[in-house]
């Protein structure tokens, strides 16, 4: 009977000592949410002064700003070579010049062809001279003066034919001497001395001469989703792997509007303009670009999940309408309370925005989210929207202006 009696109270201690768990349990379960009703706790973070850039960024290609491409206009073997990669040259200067047997010929035939059409011009001239007192006074017939004067007309078109054979005989004498029509630097060069050049439907190119490499330019594509942020003036700044630590500045020189549509992506071209007085920057190079869209100096900056904070339900919503054209933000204050506090704002970078006016000021803290739970990750204790119930997250050092002290 005893042993019996000795198995029931232990199924009852066990029983009880499950129970109290139980209420253990639920206790610190209700402790953890904190009184019945009450909110979230509030995280915050501190308004601080910074530089703000918002930037859209591309790659593209280093090129002269003007090159200029020479070819040649008639066909032949090179004869004289008198230049080579990175020569400067003049204006006029001559580059190479053709074998000119074959042209020096062609104008020798010409100026007998143009002797020939002159001796028949001059003689059906003295022919029509003799023959025209004679049909004048009707010693021949119409029909017999009519070839004589035909005979002038024909010989005159057959002379002038020959000249003009003769100034375009000429002209491709002087077309193979080939000449710099710039001023400039020779960047390519793809021809040798004895090759043979042919000038057919298109003009072959012997030479790439870049006018002045002291100012480059950038052909960069930019997609059509940024394009509308950027415009003619706009200062750009870009590296080149040559030299990554080295940033260099320019300037949007011009937006083309043909777009170049590749896989379904719209690109526009935009040209960038720079300076390289020091010649380090070469044709060919790629460039990484930033377009500064906008910049703002020692700006008065507040997250960007400040201005999305929306209170909890239970907070006094009347004294929360923002001003028309305003952004609102929550400040904490004595009585544990969280402040509205309208700003106006101007651009963002996705992470912060500049705060452009308001009673807004650097060092205040603003609500930027609810913490479910005390987690003692940061030095600033957090706010229930009714009271102080725990501590929160927060990035500044200390309270701001209003805040209770910890």
């Amino acid at each position: 009977m005893k042993i019996r009696k000795l198995s029931r109270v232990s199924k009852a201690g066990v029983a009880l000592i499950g129970a109290l768990t139980l209420v253990i349990l639920a206790w610190w379960a209700f402790a953890q949410q904190g009184p019945p009703g009450a909110p979230p706790l509030v995280k915050f973070a501190q308004v601080s002064r910074g530089d703000l850039e918002i930037i859209v960024s591309s790659t593209g290609t280093l090129a002269a700003v003007e090159t200029v491409e020479i070819g040649t206009q008639v066909s032949g073997t090179i004869e004289k070579l008198l230049i080579d990669y990175n020569d400067q040259v003049k204006k006029g200067q001559v580059l190479a010049i053709l074998d000119q047997a074959l042209f020096n010929a062609s104008v020798n035939n010409a100026k007998a062809a143009v002797l020939k059409a002159r001796a028949e011009f001059t003689q059906a001239e003295a022919e029509f001279e003799r023959n025209a007192p004679l049909f004048a006074k009707g010693y021949i017939s119409e029909q017999e003066f009519l070839p004589i004067s035909t005979a002038v007309d024909t010989t005159k078109a057959a002379l002038q034919s020959a000249e003009a054979n003769l100034q375009q005989a000429r002209i491709n004498l002087e077309h193979t001497v080939i000449r710099s029509p710039i001023n400039g630097t020779v960047i390519d060069r793809s021809v040798d001395a004895g090759q043979t050049v042919a000038a057919s439907l298109s003009t072959p190119t012997l030479f790439l001469i870049a006018e002045d490499l002291s100012r480059m330019q950038i052909e960069t594509q930019v997609d059509e989703t940024d394009i509308g942020q950027i415009r003619q003036g706009l200062p750009v700044r870009f590296t080149v792997q040559s030299y990554p630590e080295q940033i260099f500045v320019g300037t949007v020189r011009q937006i083309r509007l043909q777009p170049k549509t590749v896989d379904n992506v719209v690109t526009y071209t935009v040209i960038v303009e720079a300076g390289n007085e020091s010649r380090r920057l070469m044709p060919g190079m790629t460039a990484t670009v930033d377009f500064l869209v906008h910049q703002a100096k020692s700006a008065l900056l507040v997250p960007v999940a400040a201005l999305n904070f929306k209170p909890d339900s239970r907070f006094d919503r009347a004294s929360v309408n923002a001003k028309a054209g305003a952004s609102q933000v929550f400040c904490p204050e004595d009585g544990g309370r969280l402040r509205p506090v309208n700003i106006t704002t101007g651009q963002s970078d996705g992470l912060v925005t500049e705060v452009t006016g308001g009673a807004l000021e650097e060092g205040m803290r603003v609500a930027i989210g609810f913490q479910q739970k005390e987690d003692g990750s940061g030095p600033d204790r957090g706010f229930s929207l009714f009271g102080l119930v725990g501590q929160g997250q927060g990035s500044g050092p200390g309270p701001g202006p209003g805040g209770p002290r910890p």
